[in-house]
């Protein structure tokens, strides 16, 4: 069964209608819902379980890089028996947006972002003293705009 079918039709709508162009108002969540026919906390109820779910990661604007902050992709050659050990350590910084597994000798990739370039290399060096492990800084060369909105519904 696709993930689709298993979402209520608020949760459809708000996936289809809300990947792109959240409102800037004092109470977004009830500019949404206005827009869905639902109520600001059936919107926000709905957000949770997605979040929940694993269906929704975050939730918040994507700003041009560099414009404010700075971010970096970075990553680490983990021994395969400390891959989950080391992961979760990467997790707790607040400043780590996501991070994955790669089938690479560099086996866990990362993104850090802070308020500017030296808050993220402070990062950096507190991921390596807390892992014992090197930290690849991968910044970025070139800025690319890829559109990553995908319809859970079509008509």
């Amino acid at each position: 069964m696709s993930v689709a079918a298993t979402l209520s039709d608020l949760e459809k709508g708000l996936i289809d209608q809300y990947q792109r162009g959240l409102p800037l108002v004092s109470r977004p969540y009830a500019a949404m819902a206005e827009t869905l026919g639902a109520t600001e906390d059936a919107v926000i109820q709905a957000l949770v379980n997605l979040q929940k779910n694993g269906v929704l990661s975050r939730l918040g604007a994507v700003v041009t890089p560099h414009r404010a902050g700075w971010s970096t992709l970075a990553a680490v050659s983990a021994p395969k028996d400390r891959v989950a050990e080391v992961a979760a350590v990467i997790n707790d910084f607040p400043t780590v947006n996501h991070n994955y597994e790669r089938d690479h000798h560099y086996n866990i990739w990362f993104v850090v972002a802070g308020s500017d370039k030296a808050s993220v290399f402070e990062t950096l060096r507190a991921i390596e003293g807390r892992t014992g492990l090197k930290v690849l800084d991968l910044p970025m060369e070139e800025a690319f705009h890829i559109d990553l909105g995908f319809k859970v519904t079509w008509s």
